[in-house]
Order: C-alpha cells, then structure tokens, then sequence
C-alpha cells in the first residue's frame, strides 16, 4: 500500500482554504502536483513567503519574493522566479507555500 498522507481542505483550484493547515510535507506534495521538484532555491522563496505571511498576515507580493532571491543571489536573478515557478507566482508560488488563492491578483 502507497502511504496517502492526508490532504487538508483545498479550493476549487488547488489552494489550501486555510493556510495554517501547512506544512513542508504538504508543500512538497502539492509541488509534485505541479511537477517541480524543490530546491534549495523553491525552499528560500517559499520559507520567506511563509515568514511574511506569519508577520504581516498578508501573501507577499511576487516583487518581495524577487528582491529577497536578488538579495541573496544577486541582480542577475531577477529572473529566477519565472525559473522556479515557470507557471507563475501566483499559480505555483503561492499555491505550494500554502497561501489561499490571491483575489485581488485575479486575472479574471
């Protein structure tokens, strides 16, 4: 028997209902969904999405994220996210750190 671990309630689209139902285990499962595999690199970006989550009670927006990988890579990784996240910030980024779907960011 495969071991299924149990998966907290998730929107319509994928996005947990209720960030503190998150864990690095849930994270890594809902980027298998999304076929990346984690990164030293997926793991900066998504601990600094949670810590400021935690802080500020609010999803980071993806130019916070690009300055926190530029601080730490430097300028040339302006563009790493879109490496990292090749279907977005808003679709993957914030769907595996366990944010709920950003409305204000909606494109519909």
């Amino acid at each position: 028997m495969g071991e299924m671990m149990e998966m907290p309630e998730l929107d319509a689209e994928g996005y947990l209902t209720d960030p503190s139902d998150w864990n690095e285990t849930l994270a890594a499962e809902l980027a298998r969904q999304e076929n990346i595999q984690l990164s030293d690199d997926h793991w900066d970006v998504i601990r600094f999405m949670r810590e400021y989550y935690e802080e500020h009670q609010v999803i980071p927006d993806a130019r916070f994220a690009i300055k926190h990988l530029a601080e730490r890579l430097g300028k040339e990784s302006r563009n790493k996210i879109f490496e990292l996240f090749p279907y977005g910030y808003v679709k993957q980024a914030c769907k595996i750190a366990g944010m709920r779907r950003p409305r204000a960011w909606s494109t519909g």
